[in-house]
């Protein structure tokens, strides 16, 4: 295998996953080499399996087959998926308690592509827990396979679309609630696939937009997260008459919901709504919530008799998480969804199924139901290029140490204000030159003001 550079490495292999440009930091030999690397490191650890799946994206079928070769070159077996979302190829990794690889750049453009791992019953690999080593090995040279020659692995191929289905609908019984016109926008990723496998047959009636699987991404990118790419569901919620719209990723490992009038559902609302659920269940449980979720959600798990376990922005930090304080539930404001029934793993689907189940289990609008869990009015991400970026936030604090009741540095610097349930987190990119500000307050005003203030400061 031709050695790489590590800084070269630094610019595909992030903190949670492998992403990169297509033809240029990401190809056929480079997954080679990376599914060698995963597979010397499994081998080591016992592992004899990986599960290989993958969307839609037109570059997604061969990165996988290559990705097959390096791996079975060290004498693990692989399974190959095929077309899969995220959360069906942790649904695999968990159930068969084998490792796995996920073809998919999420909500990339289509020109990018990449890798996310996980080791058996879907437990993550970050940097810490795999990713640094792989890049060693990457810059080093995998060792050779020591096994008898004629050993290397298999690769097998299996569909475990329809045991994910029954899988989800077994955690979620929707089939006792009243019948709800639901509006589904796949952004031609994965949950055109999966949304039709697991929700027919059941009291909803689905009105697709953009089904089709298309890793062009010909309609508008499959990134919820970016308001603009919820305007065509938005629009279609209403001309619908539907009682609920749902959005998802490329990947469709995240959900965000929209209501009957059109209007966003916030994450951090539907992160509270679930975890109200889980803690009808399980009285007195951990919920795992990231730093940037609303304050809401810490006050409705409280009042829920659940103790709320605060952290970093992340999936490798949530399932860690998850798994250290037994919690049942996790969620982050970018609306990715952990579940304990769900080999602490994240699914848009299953979060879904949540919200359809409460909404559908009375007879009120989900802009009804969502009042109580809508407590606070958020920001959203907003990001500014800086190159200094740990002078710019000692800026901000320091413009701010009047008004200060605490800080702490849990990720980035979070700062709560003297006299309001205000806060601000402002943190730094791990790719990026980039500083990340998330601002909470009572009101849209109080937001604006505190908005406006961190970034005369930042972006002087």
């Amino acid at each position: 295998m031709p050695l790489r550079s590590a800084e070269a490495l630094a610019k595909v292999i992030k903190a949670y996953d492998v992403r990169g440009v297509v033809g240029e930091d990401v190809d056929a030999d480079f997954v080679a080499d990376v599914g060698a690397a995963f597979a010397h490191l499994l081998r080591g650890e016992g592992e004899t399996q990986i599960a290989v799946g993958y969307d839609m994206r037109p570059s997604s079928p061969e990165l996988a087959r290559a990705f097959a070769e390096g791996a079975t070159s060290q004498g693990l077996d692989v399974v190959i998926l095929g077309l899969t979302s995220t959360d069906e190829l942790y649904f695999a990794a968990g159930s068969r308690n084998c490792a796995g690889a996920m073809f998919t750049a999420s909500h990339n453009p289509a020109k990018y592509n990449g890798i996310k791992l996980c080791r058996a019953g879907a437990t993550p690999v970050g940097q810490e827990s795999g990713l640094a080593e792989i890049t060693r090995m990457l810059i080093d040279g995998v060792p050779a396979f020591d096994g008898l020659p004629g050993t290397a692995g298999t690769v097998t191929e299996d569909d475990v679309l329809d045991a994910y289905g029954d899988y989800l609908r077994d955690l979620v019984d929707l089939s006792g609630i009243r019948p709800l016109v639901v509006a589904v926008d796949a952004a031609n990723g994965m949950g055109g696939l999966t949304v039709p496998a697991v929700l027919e047959g059941l009291p909803l009636d689905i009105r697709p937009l953009y089904f089709e699987l298309d890793g062009t991404f010909p309609n508008h990118e499959a990134n919820p997260l970016d308001p603009k790419n919820l305007v065509d569901l938005q629009k279609f919620v209403v001309e619908q008459g539907a009682d609920i719209g749902l959005a998802f990723d490329g990947d469709a490992d995240r959900c965000f919901v929209v209501d009957e009038r059109g209007e966003p559902v916030s994450p951090s609302a539907i992160t509270g709504l679930v975890a109200e659920r889980h803690l009808d269940e399980h009285p007195g449980a951990s919920i795992i919530h990231n730093l940037i979720t609303s304050k809401a959600v810490s006050e409705i798990v409280e009042e829920n008799g659940g103790t709320p376990v605060r952290t970093r922005v992340g999936h490798s930090f949530i399932k860690a998480q998850m798994a250290e304080h037994g919690a049942v539930f996790g969620g982050e404001h970018s609306a990715h969804y952990y579940f304990a029934t769900f080999f602490n793993a994240d699914s848009g689907l299953l979060a879904a199924m949540h919200v359809l189940a409460a909404l559908g289990s009375q007879d009120g609008t989900l802009s009804e139901l969502m009042v109580s869990y809508e407590r606070y009015v958020a920001s959203g991400e907003i990001n500014s290029t800086v190159e200094d970026q740990a002078a710019a936030t000692d800026a901000v604090l320091a413009a701010f140490t009047d008004r200060t009741e605490s800080v702490d540095t849990l990720d980035g610097v979070t700062v709560e204000l003297k006299g309001t349930p205000a806060w601000f987190n402002l943190r730094a990119s791990n790719t990026e030159p980039l500083l990340r500000l998330n601002v909470e307050a009572p009101s849209a005003d109080e937001v604006g003001e505190i908005v406006d203030e961190v970034l005369g400061i930042i972006r002087t």
